[in-house]
């Protein structure tokens, strides 16, 4: 060994070895991602690629996180589901002295603004989890628990018979208005939701 080679293995034994930056938010920002672009182009066109893409992180980040696409899928849909069912308890507290005409009319609002509002995003992801539990034996728990979600919030105001009813309608009133080419507008919406309440139509 030269005295050269010996000042550079020095130099390499002194130099500080690279700290792996510490990120501990970043689970929580692929999970985001995840959750944009399953609204964005759908469960068959998420790609690890272009999650490590748009969360800024690299590839291999992806799947230290979470191991396969299966496991980036469930992640993405579960936040909106956690999020949602979030959403219905409180709504459902801020309502709990409501009389059946003002449920109907609160119900139908929120309808509304889901299809229409910011709350659009998270219910494209919703519908999304549907339609890939029924090919995916695996997500069948987290759409069984976006149902329930509702239902459970609902129950203390209407019992849980109108409560399983009010959710499969604005399931599909809700579909209906982010889908159809002529949506149902808020009156249809509300005479819907008012049946079942054993209202008349506003």
């Amino acid at each position: 060994m030269t005295s050269e080679d010996a000042m550079t293995s020095h130099e390499t034994a002194a130099r500080p070895r690279r700290q792996r930056r510490h990120d501990p938010d970043r689970p929580q920002r692929i999970a985001e991602v995840v959750e944009e672009l399953i609204a964005e182009r759908g469960i068959e066109g998420l790609s690890h690629r272009a999650i490590a893409e748009r969360a800024d992180v690299s590839l291999s980040s992806t799947t230290y996180h979470y191991k396969d696409r299966e496991a980036l899928i469930r992640v993405g849909l579960q936040r909106t589901v956690d999020r949602f069912a979030a959403y219905m308890r409180e709504w459902a507290a801020e309502h709990a002295g409501d009389t059946p005409e003002e449920l109907a009319d609160a119900l139908a609002d929120a309808v509304v603004a889901t299809a229409t509002g910011p709350g659009r995003i998270g219910a494209v992801v919703e519908y999304e989890l549907y339609v890939a539990a029924l090919r995916r034996p695996g997500l069948r728990d987290l759409a069984a628990r976006d149902t329930s979600g509702t239902i459970e919030a609902l129950t203390p105001l209407v019992g849980p018979v109108r409560a399983a009813a009010l959710q499969a309608a604005m399931n599909g009133l809700c579909l209906q208005s982010m889908a159809a080419p002529t949506p149902p507008d808020r009156a249809e919406i509300r005479a819907v939701l008012g049946l079942i309440l054993g209202v008349s139509p506003a």
